[in-house]
C-alpha cells in the first residue's frame, strides 16, 4: 500500500492506548542464550554465557521499564478520579472498554501494519489511476459472488471488465479487484519495457529524452554495482552452476535417477567447513554458523558487521529506473484512458438474490438524483486541477464559528454553487469577524430536503454545489482570509438509499450496518453502522482522513451521537446517573470508534479540530482518550438554543429567570472550558421551526414589525441573548448564516408539501444594504466578534458569576478585566445599579447595547461610560461600582486603571 512508503511510521501498540512513533529501517538485535565465537574477517571474540544471560535480562529490564512508563500516562478511570466521582458499576465499565480496545487494536494489527494504513483505505480502495497505463478499481462487497464495473466506457457491459469468485477476483475479506488497461491507439505499438511507467502531470518526464531502455539499464549497471557485485549480473548461469558444483562436484549427476539422497544441511555445511578450513579470512562469506554442538545450532547464524552495514546502505536503483518514465504527451499519444475523465460508471454485482448495480461505496464525484444514479470519474486534466495556494492555519485559542449551508447561501430562489459561497459569502464571514466556518450538507446526499444529513456518498462532496475542485477553491480561499473549515460530518447513521447508498450494497442486509431492527433507527428510518466490524471501521476512519487529506479540512462536528451511542438513539429520558452511560443500552462499539478516530486524527494532523455534538453529553466526552475519555476537543451545548426558544415561545418577559439562564448556558462546569455554545442553532429555524428574529421581529405572517415598541423590544433582547450567550462560558461560539443580522425567515427546503419552492430556501443579504433593524444587529454582532477578537474574552478563564437576582432580573460577572451588567427586566430601569467588582479602579464602557448605532435609545450616555470604584463589599468583593440600567441593556466594563491604595 501507499502508506508504506510514509516516513516516520507510527503504530498503536494493542497493549496501550498511547501512539508511538518507529523510525523506518532500524536493525533488529537478537540475543543467544549460549556461549558463541563470533567469526568475522577482522577479529573474533568470546562471549560467557552469564554475562550473555545478564545482559538478556537487562535489555528485558528496560524494556518492560519503557512500556511501564509509556503506561503510567494511561488511567481507564482517569477523569473520574479527576472529578472527584465514585461509582463502581461506571468505573468498571471504563475498565472493561479499555481491554475491549486494546483487543480491537490487537485485531486491527493483524490486518493493518498500523491505525495510519487502517485510516487510508482511500488510497487503494475506489478508482485509482495507476502509473503503468491503467485504473486500478477496489471495493468491498463480501456478499457477492462477481463484481464488475460497467459504465459508459464500456457500454454499459457486465462482462468486459469484471473480476471472477475463484479467480483472483477478491481476497478473503471480500476485497474486489479489478484492472482496467488503457487501450492502445491504432497504429500504435505496445510498450517496449513491459512495467513502462507514466507521469500523468507533466507534459514530458526523463523517459523522453531519447535515451533507450538498454541505455539506461546498461549505464545503471555500470554505475550503481561495484566491482564484483555484477558478476552474477552478467553471467546468469555462473551462481546456480556453483552451487550444482559445490553440492555435487565437477562431475556431478545429470538425471534425477543419478542424483540418489542429498545429505542434510548440516551434513554438507560440515563438509564445507572440512573443504575450507585452511582458507584466508578474505575468501570466507559473510556469514557463518556457530555450532557448538548443541542442538538447533545449525540455525546460529552470525553475520558479518562491516558487511551487514553495506548491505543495509545500499538502496535499490530506483533512480535510473524513473528514467524510463514517460510524460503525458507520450501516454496521450499512444493510449486512450480506460476511463475517460467525466465517464458515468456503477458497479454491478452478481449476489445469491440475482444481480444488482450499485454507485461505488468509495466514489469521490456521484450524481444521485433521479432513479439511475452513478458515480462520475474524476481524472481532470493537470491544467484544470485546482493548485493550492495557502497553507494551513494554526487553531486560535478561541472559535467563532459561522455555520453555513452552501445550497441557501444566495440570496435568489435556486441552489447556489461552491463557487458562489466563495465570492459572496466568505469575504462577508471575514467582514462579520468570525474565524472558522462550519459547513452543512457537504457530503453527498440524495435528497435536498434531508438538509444533508442522510449522507449516500461519503467520499463525496454533493455534485449539486459544483465539483471537487470547486470545493478546493472554497477551502483554500478560506484559508487565505484566515478562516477555519470545519465540516459537519454523519457517521451515526447512513442514509436508507439502496441504489445510491449503502444500504444492502452487496445484496446482503449486514454489509455495512446491523441487521434487524438494530440496524435502523428507531423513529428516522436510516440505517445503523456495524461499528464492531473492522471493514466499516477501516471505512469510516478513512473517509475523516480522506476530508483532512484531499480537502484540508481544519475539523470535524459530529452530527448527532446520541443516535449511534445509544441502540436507543438516544430517545431516552436522561436523569444524569451514570448508570445510564454503562448499562445494556450503550453501544460499546460505537464508543470505540470514537476513541478511535479521535486517537488517529490528532496523531496524524495534530491541529485537527474535533467537536461533539451529543444532547445525552455522555460522561468524558472531551477528556483524553488515555484518561477514559472519548478525546473530542470541544462539545456543543445545545441546552442554551433551546432554553432561548422555549423562553421567547412560552414564558412572559417579567418572568424569566435569571438562575435558570446562568446555569444553562454555564452547562457542566466541569466541561465548561471545552464548551460551544449556539444562541440558536440552524435546526430550530430549518427543521420546520423559527429562528429568534422571525419570533421576536415580525408578527407571525414573516412582514415588518409594524409598532417601534415592538422593533425595540425584539432588538434589544436579541443583542443581550447574543451578547451573554457569547461571553460567559465556553471557548467558542456559533452563528447560524443570516443570524448575525437578525434574518427575519425561517429556512424550508424544496419538498412535496412545498410544491418544492425555494422561496425560504434562500438568504436575504439584501437586507444589509438597507438602513434599519438589520444593518444595526448586523453592526452590533461584529462589534461583538471584535470584542473577542481584543480582548480575548472566549480564551479567559470561566466566569466569575457574582451577582445574579431574580426579582431584580440582573445579571452580573466578571470575566479577566472585564465586567459584564445585563438587566432583562422588561419596565424597569436602574440608577446607580450598585455591582461588586474586585479591583478598585476606573472602569469604561466598551459595548452597551443601547447605542443608537445598534438600534438601540441611547439612554446612558458617553460621559457616564466612565465609572471610578467605590470601596464598599457588595456581592462578596472588595469593591463596586454604581452603574446606569436602562431596561432589557447590557453594558461591558473593562478596568482601564487600576487604584493603588
Amino acid at each position: 500500500m501507499a502508506s508504506l512508503s510514509l516516513q516516520p511510521k507510527f503504530s498503536l501498540h494493542p497493549n496501550n492506548s498511547i501512539l508511538h512513533f518507529h523510525p523506518q529501517n532500524k536493525p533488529q538485535i537478537i540475543f543467544f542464550t549460549r556461549k558463541v565465537k563470533i567469526k568475522t574477517k577482522t577479529k573474533c571474540s568470546s562471549i560467557d554465557p552469564q554475562q550473555q544471560q545478564q545482559k538478556q535480562r537487562e535489555s528485558f529490564t528496560r524494556k518492560k521499564k519503557s512500556v511501564t512508563e509509556t503506561e503510567k500516562g494511561v488511567d481507564p478511570v482517569g477523569f473520574l478520579t479527576k472529578l472527584g466521582i465514585t461509582h463502581k458499576a461506571f468505573a468498571q465499565f471504563l475498565r472493561e472498554r479499555y481491554k475491549s480496545l486494546k483487543d480491537l487494536k490487537a485485531e486491527i494489527f493483524t490486518r493493518h501494519l498500523n491505525l495510519q494504513e487502517m485510516a487510508s483505505g482511500f488510497e487503494i480502495l475506489g478508482t485509482h489511476r495507476h502509473k503503468e497505463h491503467r485504473v486500478d478499481y477496489m471495493d468491498w462487497a463480501p456478499g457477492a459472488r462477481y463484481c464488475a464495473l460497467v459504465g459508459d466506457f464500456n457500454g454499459w457491459s457486465p462482462t468486459t471488465n469484471a473480476a471472477r469468485e475463484g479467480l483472483y477476483g477478491h481476497d478473503d475479506y471480500g476485497y474486489w479487484f479489478i484492472i482496467l488497461e488503457d487501450k492502445l491507439r491504432e497504429g500504435e505499438e505496445p510498450d517496449e519495457l513491459y512495467f513502462q511507467q507514466y507521469n500523468y502531470v507533466d507534459d514530458y518526464d526523463k523517459g523522453d529524452s531519447g535515451v533507450t531502455i538498454d541505455e539506461v539499464f546498461q549505464r545503471a549497471n555500470d554505475e550503481y554495482w561495484e566491482p564484483g557485485e555484477d558478476r552474477f549480473i552478467k553471467n546468469r548461469f555462473e551462481l546456480p552452476a556453483k552451487l550444482y558444483e559445490r553440492l555435487f562436484g565437477p562431475n556431478g549427476p545429470q538425471t534425477i535417477e543419478e542424483l540418489g539422497e542429498i545429505p542434510d544441511a548440516e551434513t554438507r555445511y560440515k563438509a564445507h567447513k572440512e573443504l575450507h578450513k585452511d582458507d584466508p579470512p578474505s575468501n570466507l562469506p559473510p556469514f557463518d554458523v556457530i555450532d557448538n554442538g548443541k542442538e538447533y545450532d545449525i540455525f546460529n547464524v552470525v553475520v558479518d558487521p562491516a558487511w551487514q552495514e553495506k548491505f543495509r546502505n545500499k538502496k535499490p536503483p530506483l533512480a535510473y529506473w524513473t528514467e524510463t518514465r514517460k510524460g503525458r504527451k507520450a501516454w496521450l499519444k499512444k493510449y486512450t484512458p480506460a476511463i475517460p475523465h467525466g465517464s458515468k460508471y456503477r458497479v454491478y454485482f452478481n449476489t445469491p438474490d440475482g444481480p444488482l448495480e450499485r454507485v461505488p461505496a468509495w466514489a469521490n464525484f456521484i450524481q444521485p438524483e433521479g432513479k439511475q444514479a452513478y458515480a462520475i470519474h474524476w481524472e481532470p486534466p493537470p491544467e484544470y486541477t485546482y493548485k493550492w495556494k495557502h497553507t494551513a492555519i494554526k487553531p486560535p485559542k478561541s472559535l467563532r464559528i459561522y455555520e453555513c449551508h452552501v445550497g441557501i447561501s444566495g440570496s435568489e430562489p435556486k441552489i447556489s454553487s461552491f463557487n458562489d459561497f466563495t465570492e459572496k459569502v466568505l469575504p462577508h464571514v471575514k467582514r462579520a469577524g468570525y474565524n472558522a466556518i462550519q459547513l452543512i450538507g457537504i457530503v453527498e446526499h440524495k435528497d435536498y430536503f434531508t438538509v444533508g444529513y442522510r449522507v449516500t456518498n461519503f467520499f463525496a462532496v454533493s455534485s449539486r454545489y459544483g465539483t471537487p475542485e470547486d470545493f478546493k477553491r472554497l477551502v483554500d480561499e478560506a484559508h487565505g482570509l484566515g478562516l477555519l473549515v470545519f465540516l459537519d460530518i454523519v457517521h451515526s447513521y447512513s442514509a436508507a438509499d439502496e441504489m445510491v447508498g449503502l444500504s444492502r450494497f452487496d445484496g446482503s442486509n449486514d454489509c455495512y450496518f446491523h441487521t434487524g431492527k438494530r440496524g435502523h433507527h428507531k423513529y428516522w428510518g436510516t440505517r445503523m453502522f456495524k461499528y464492531g466490524d473492522l471493514d466499516v471501521l477501516h471505512f469510516l476512519l478513512s473517509n475523516l482522513n480522506w476530508w483532512i487529506s484531499e480537502y484540508k479540512i481544519d475539523g470535524f462536528h459530529f452530527h448527532s451521537l446520541a443516535s449511534m451511542l445509544y441502540t436507543h438513539n438516544g430517545f431516552a429520558s436522561f436523569t444524569g446517573d451514570l448508570e445510564e452511560y454503562c448499562n445494556q443500552y450503550v453501544d460499546n462499539d460505537a464508543v470505540k470508534y470514537l476513541i478511535l478516530a479521535n486517537e488517529i486524527l490528532h496523531a496524524l494532523h495534530p491541529n485537527i479540530i474535533t467537536i461533539a455534538e451529543d444532547a445525552t453529553f455522555y460522561p468524558g466526552l472531551c477528556e483524553p482518550t488515555s484518561q477514559g475519555g472519548l478525546g473530542f476537543d470541544y462539545h456543543v451545548n445545545l441546552s442554551a438554543s433551546e432554553m432561548w426558544l422555549s423562553l421567547l415561545k412560552n414564558t412572559p418577559d417579567h418572568e424569566w429567570s435569571m438562575s435558570k439562564i446562568t446555569s444553562t448556558l454555564l452547562g457542566n462546569k466541569n466541561y465548561a472550558d471545552k464548551m460551544l455554545v449556539y444562541a440558536e442553532n440552524h435546526n430550530q429555524s430549518i427543521s420546520g421551526g423559527q429562528s429568534l428574529a422571525e419570533i421576536l421581529l415580525s408578527q407571525g405572517n414573516d412582514k415588518a414589525p409594524q409598532s417601534n415598541e415592538l422593533l425595540l423590544r425584539g432588538s434589544s433582547l436579541l443583542k443581550m441573548i447574543k451578547l451573554i450567550t457569547f461571553t460567559i462560558g465556553g471557548r467558542g461560539y456559533l452563528n447560524f448564516m443570516g443570524n448575525e443580522f437578525g434574518h427575519p425567515k425561517r429556512v424550508e427546503f424544496p419538498m412535496p408539501s412545498n410544491n418544492f419552492s425555494f422561496s425560504l430556501a434562500n438568504r436575504c443579504w439584501d437586507l444589509l444594504e438597507k438602513e434599519g433593524v438589520y444593518q444595526d444587529l448586523f453592526r452590533f454582532d461584529k462589534d461583538m466578534m471584535k470584542l473577542d477578537k481584543n480582548e480575548k474574552v472566549l480564551s479567559r478563564g470561566l466566569p466569575n458569576i457574582h451577582h445574579v437576582k431574580d426579582t431584580n432580573m440582573v445579571i452580573s460577572y466578571l470575566r479577566g478585566p472585564l465586567l459584564f451588567v445585563f438587566n432583562f427586566h422588561p419596565t424597569d430601569s436602574y440608577e446607580r445599579y450598585c455591582i461588586g467588582v474586585d479591583e478598585a479602579g476606573e472602569y469604561q464602557v466598551i459595548l452597551n447595547t443601547d447605542e443608537r448605532r445598534y438600534g438601540g435609545q441611547g439612554i446612558v450616555k458617553e460621559e457616564q461610560y466612565l465609572q471610578r470604584t467605590i470601596s464598599k463589599r457588595v456581592d462578596g468583593l472588595r469593591n463596586c461600582i454604581k452603574v446606569s440600567l436602562p431596561s432589557r441593556t447590557a453594558q461591558v466594563y473593562k478596568l482601564s486603571r487600576i487604584l493603588r491604595i
